[in-house]
């Protein structure tokens, strides 16, 4: 083997090695936020928001969109065993976030300017939003109502002051699209901020 070819499979070797650290690390952190969850005003108490995209986009905007989704994915395997929802809501948010990453990481692949990543930023908040409903609608909620009926879902809307939810519809249109339009816009608010500060260190 020539001193050229050493070097290059050096080179190699080590980009893989940060890579795995990065994205070891980008994950971990990700799961800590995760659990780290919180009710919104309006929002029924299944409803939970957590910080958990913040690492997972900082993944995307570092090393790529699959790394994006591959983060989002792990970081929903961590959180499995702690779960009642069967894996369902795991399912949901893995869904859900690569939807919201993976448009993300596609559009600043091909604009990586300031711009570029609100552009990325805003579709992804869009895409997250459509992804919910439709997660929601097809598999979350039918799963839920074998065991609680949307009456009684409704009524815990209904109880936290969220008076416009109804029916189904409703429920997604009320509940469901506020709350992932809030929190990609809240997500994409706080990358914005500190995306500049310690983007030097998740480029070493």
């Amino acid at each position: 083997m020539s001193e050229n070819n050493t070097i290059h499979s050096n080179d190699k070797n080590r980009a893989r090695v940060h890579w795995i650290a990065k994205t070891g690390i980008l994950t971990a952190v990700a799961a800590v936020l995760m659990f780290l969850e919180m009710n919104l005003p309006l929002m029924p108490a299944f409803l939970k928001f957590d910080f958990s995209e913040i690492a997972v986009l900082l993944a995307t905007f570092t090393m790529g969109p699959l790394t994006g989704i591959l983060v989002e994915l792990l970081k929903n395997l961590i959180h499995y065993p702690f779960t009642m929802t069967n894996g369902v809501g795991e399912l949901a948010n893995f869904m859900v976030g690569a939807s919201f990453v993976g448009t993300a990481g596609i559009i600043y692949r091909l604009k990586k300017t300031r711009t570029g990543a609100v552009i990325s930023m805003v579709a992804a908040t869009v895409a997250m939003t459509l992804a919910a409903c439709l997660v929601n609608y097809f598999i979350t909620l039918p799963f839920y109502f074998q065991f609680i009926p949307l009456e009684q879902i409704i009524m815990a809307c209904q109880a936290v002051g969220n008076r416009l939810v109804t029916d189904i519809r409703t429920l997604l249109l009320y509940v469901f699209v506020p709350f992932n339009l809030f929190k990609g816009l809240v997500i994409s608010l706080i990358v914005s901020l500190i995306y500049k500060r310690i983007s030097p260190l998740l480029h070493r």
